[in-house]
């Protein structure tokens, strides 16, 4: 079974970056894998489009500032013509005149009139004739007049714009906020893109790590199996040695194949987080240890009282609703304001009881209109909405609170993290060099015959404990570090 799962294994060993010539393997440093990801990711890709939707309803918004033109037309067909009366009901009725009621007072009101005129026809020497009021219409038979003509046809242009509108104005002064609060987000979401990339990156290069240290095991157990079973052919190894032997060969291939599926898995994750095509084949340069000459920095108690926290973007996004809540609670109180508009209209309009078109006679209008609205009552509901706002302002102070305590909380956190990771980094790598140095003696002492396998493989457990806290090490302190700095604010794209 050995024989045939050794050069298995050996096999499918993960080859790091020493890859056959032709081979379109993308290979990525942390820096590539970030601007990747800043251009190809969705939710970057996200955030920019809704930056620039905002600009087009900001840009929109200020269109209500200008005259709103509409050109309008209109077609008309009487069906039935309006009637009109004419006269009193009493005459309407067919009975005389009796000086009452609509008649009389019309009739009160022209007879001066009409003796003016008359005494002018009179120095003229002209007789006068009275008017006659026309017959009443016979297909009626009730001395209604009819009104208008058939056809009616109405054409006209108007023009409406608010000439004094506080509150207007104030909501584009909100739309401006809006659009800030957008770019923001949108910077939060490439700050998170940031970390979560960081955090893919390390992870494969942790798996990597482990890989390495669960290989050297593996080759050693292959060493060290095939060094017993020679000396258990010449029976200068006992059986108890040759088995210990194979258990020890194959407690070391699931580790190894654990290890490399890891890597695999972080491949695809960091892939899933750039945006690129899971079936792209790609791989990270360099390894974890690269890494461990950026772990030590001076630190100190109370450092993160005196980290500032103006970078940060969920502070900055709860700065901005701030703002925009105190203009929205501004142009609620405008709302008691006057407002002042303006609507201009030109209309062409005609009237034929034909339908035809060139013999129409078109009539122009226009008319300018000023139109002032003086609010005096609401049923309070102006009222209740600023103090609804206002509540939400509160609201908004007490979360802001909140948050930043959560933050520094977090910034303490990743400190004490990176300063654990230090010093466990810094112990593991003294422990790795004696670890290292008792092992060689023991392989040596177990060749020669002054040991046992057991003691071999107990100083190789030590090895490999000691190099997995080391690499441990650096992950937890690139883990740490990398959320610190999205909790700072420090965006890749801008100086640091």
């Amino acid at each position: 079974m050995l024989a045939l799962l050794v050069p298995g294994v050996a096999q499918a060993q993960y080859q790091g970056t020493e890859r056959p010539q032709g081979d379109t393997t993308l290979v990525l440093t942390l820096d590539d894998a970030i601007k990747i990801a800043l251009s190809e990711n969705a939710s970057v890709k996200v955030a920019d489009l809704e930056v620039k939707r905002t600009k087009y309803a900001r840009r929109g918004s200020y269109g209500q500032l200008f005259p709103q033109i509409n050109a309008t037309g209109m077609y008309n067909y009487a069906i039935k013509k309006q009637k009109v009366y004419f006269g009193s009901d009493a005459e309407d009725s067919g009975s005389s005149s009796s000086g009452g009621g609509m008649a009389g007072m019309m009739s009160g009101l022209m007879e001066p009139i009409m003796y003016y005129i008359q005494q002018l026809y009179d120095a003229t020497n002209t007789p006068f004739v009275p008017y006659v009021a026309p017959p009443k219409d016979e297909t009626s038979g009730d001395g209604a007049v009819e009104m208008g003509r058939t056809n009616q046809v109405t054409l006209g242009l108007s023009a409406n714009m608010p000439v004094i509108n506080l509150q207007l104005w104030e909501s584009l002064r909100i739309t401006g906020e809006q659009v800030e609060l957008a770019v923001e987000k949108a910077r939060d979401s490439r700050l998170g893109t940031v970390s979560s990339v960081k955090q893919a990156y390390f992870a494969v290069l942790m798996a990597k790590a482990s890989y390495e240290v669960y290989n050297a095991v593996y080759e050693n157990a292959v060493q060290n199996y095939k060094f017993t079973e020679s000396r258990y052919n010449v029976q200068k190894a006992s059986e108890m040695d040759m088995a210990r032997a194979k258990s020890s060969l194959a407690a070391a291939i699931p580790n190894l194949y654990n290890a490399e599926n890891a890597i695999y898995l972080g491949l695809w994750q960091l892939k899933a987080v750039m945006g690129l095509e899971l079936d792209r084949a790609v791989d990270v340069a360099g390894k974890l240890s690269d890494y461990a000459e950026h772990m030590f920095y001076d630190y100190h108690e109370g450092v993160e009282s005196t980290v500032s926290l103006d970078r940060n973007s969920q502070l900055r996004q709860l700065a901005t609703q701030a703002e925009t809540l105190a203009k929205q609670i501004r142009m609620q109180q405008f709302a008691y304001v006057p407002t002042l508009s303006m609507q201009l209209s030109y209309n062409y309009y005609t009237q034929s009881d034909k339908f035809n078109l060139s013999q129409w006679k078109w009539l122009p209008s226009s008319t300018l209109v000023f139109s002032l609205n003086i609010p005096i009552f609401s049923g309070g509901q102006r009222y209740h909405a600023i103090k609804q706002t206002r509540v939400q302002a509160d609201e908004l102070a007490i979360q802001r609170a909140n948050t930043e305590r959560q933050l520094r909380i977090g910034i303490r956190q990743s400190l004490s993290n990176m300063e654990t990771a230090m010093r466990t980094y810094d112990a593991a790598r003294s422990a790795v060099e004696s670890a290292e140095k008792a092992y060689s003696i023991a392989s040596k002492s177990y060749q020669l015959g002054k040991s046992t396998l057991t003691d071999l493989n107990n100083t190789e457990l030590t090895l490999t404990q000691t190099r997995m806290q080391a690499a441990q090490a650096i992950y937890n302190f690139a883990i740490a570090k990398a959320g610190l700095e999205q909790t700072l604010g420090y965006d890749f794209t801008e100086e640091k």
